[in-house]
């Protein structure tokens, strides 16, 4: 049993490194403020931001009322919630790479007096400063057996750079204690399809590849890479989002009901998934994935990738990025043997889209002409919601016409509440010490395990990624990978 509380509203000192940054100023503090408003952080909780820049209380709560504030305040109702909060902040500058006296002792006098709280310090910052951090934290005396640490992605660039970072943080932590963030896995949607498969009996004798075709998992985005060429030469569409977001996806979508609904039991089947994966290496790297790069769009008013403002110019690396990748999976066991799971996900895509497609057969024998297979579409965003296409007769006399139409639930609609962000699930989530949507040290490096021969055949390749004109769905590359097989990606919008 975990020595964690379970309830919500455990009080902790929350440490935010990187707390002025913009994951902070744009996802953290948001979430929180909503997380407060709605009465779920405990009185006694504090917000500590950490960073090199010089700010006082008062300066850093300055700076959250500018720049926050009105990002929230669309919501309404912010009355004396808003007091509340801010009231909560404070800041600390610390220099991470520095010995203990340069801000961490601040940080100690800080914190003194408060171990009966739990803590949990959240590294808002690049991979590189994980370990630095966590050996800091441990020289100062901070980190107690009620500590935790929140890592952002990514985490490392291969599985040798990600068992470093493992390493270096489980130096320090124990492994019950490192919370690995992937936010897509707080999305409503994401939590909904663990709960449409596991708490309704209709859907689980047919998720398997008898009734399954095939399954699309999609992450397309409409801005570009202005100003952010120099992370993404080193990253990369398959790096940034593949190896994490749509990886645990497909998990989701493939692995076996657990036992219970247990906070290692999720995670333990979600491994059993990623061993699973074929892997793709050798010739099969050609066959099977599809890396592309945008070029000017739009009757060249939309730059290409190489074109976008940057402060540094672009270098060989930045002709081998690819911005947009696809994959072909297979996993290898007896539900879904046969099943390909398509992976896709780019920039300066003509939509907006995230969302999970599963397309099921033909029924068996066709009685109706013009009958279509029926299609579960999970839409993660825009509009969090739920569509199984059916097919459906139109209303009129005479020849029988089908036409396929959507059972829809929409999140915001049917509930009538506010959808809330993805991190006000999973802050909450390690506050009360719950691991069950976060990623475990075999899961992060069963990935890697997966996606590493990928990276080395493209790394290895004279091949520059296929260009595809700004604002199209992708490389024609894409389309061929689903074409060999009688089979095309779903673009409809719902």
């Amino acid at each position: 049993m975990s020595e964690y509380p379970t309830a919500e509203r455990q009080a902790a000192d929350l440490i935010i490194f990187g707390g002025t940054g913009d994951l902070s100023m744009r996802k953290l503090l948001p979430a929180l403020y909503h997380c407060d408003r709605d009465g779920r952080l405990a009185e006694e909780t504090r917000i500590i931001a950490m960073s090199r820049g010089g700010l006082d209380d008062a300066d850093f709560r300055g700076k959250v009322d500018a720049e926050v504030r009105p990002a929230v305040s669309s919501d309404g109702g912010m009355g004396d919630g808003w007091d509340r909060f801010v009231r909560r902040l404070h800041h600390v500058s610390v220099d991470v790479g520095g010995q203990a006296g340069d801000g961490w002792d601040t940080l100690a006098r800080m914190l003194a007096g408060h171990e009966d709280l739990d803590r949990v310090f959240y590294l808002a910052s690049p991979p590189m400063t994980f370990g630095p951090f966590c050996r800091g934290a441990h020289e100062a005396g901070l980190v107690t057996p009620r500590s935790r640490v929140v890592l952002e992605k990514p985490l490392g660039r291969d599985l040798v750079s990600a068992r470093v970072i493992n390493d270096e943080v489980g130096a320090i932590f124990d492994e019950r204690q490192i919370f690995r963030i992937d936010h897509y896995l707080g999305k409503e949607t994401v939590q909904n399809l663990l709960v449409l498969r596991f708490a309704n009996a209709f859907l689980e004798p047919i998720w398997n590849s008898l009734w399954i075709d095939h399954v699309q998992i999609t992450a397309a985005e409409t801005v570009g890479t202005p100003g952010r060429r120099g992370y993404y030469d080193h990253a990369g569409a398959l790096r940034d989002m593949v190896q994490n977001h749509l990886l645990q996806l497909l998990c989701l979508v493939a692995m076996e009901p657990p036992s219970r609904n247990d906070r290692e039991a999720v995670r333990d089947e979600k491994v059993k998934v990623l061993q699973s994966l074929r892997p793709i290496v050798g010739s099969e790297v050609d066959r099977f994935t599809v890396r592309g790069q945008y070029t000017a769009g739009a009757g060249a008013r939309v730059p290409g990738y190489l074109d976008e403002p940057d402060s540094t110019k672009p270098t060989a690396a930045s002709h081998r990025v690819e911005t947009f990748a696809a994959v072909r999976a297979e996993v290898k066991n007896w539900r879904w043997a046969g099943v390909p799971f398509y992976l896709r996900t780019g920039k300066r895509m003509p939509f907006r889209r995230s969302e999970i497609v599963i397309q099921f057969k033909d029924v068996p024998h066709a009685i109706f002409p013009g009958a279509t297979p029926n299609r579960l579409v999970l839409r993660l965003q825009p509009s969090e919601g739920i569509h199984l296409h059916l097919m459906a007769k139109e209303p009129g006399a005479g020849e029988v016409m089908l036409r396929p139409v959507p059972l829809s639930l929409s999140f915001a609609d049917t509930f009538q509440s506010r959808v809330p962000d993805a991190y006000e699930r999973l802050l909450m989530d390690v506050l009360s010490g719950n691991p069950t949507l976060f990623m475990r040290r075999d899961e992060v490096e069963a990935a890697w395990r997966w996606i590493d021969p990928i990276i080395e055949s493209w790394d290895g390749s004279e091949m520059l990624p296929e260009p595809y004109p700004a604002g199209t769905s992708g490389p024609a590359g894409a389309h061929e990978l689903l074409a060999r097989s009688g089979r095309a990606w779903h673009e409809e919008d719902l």
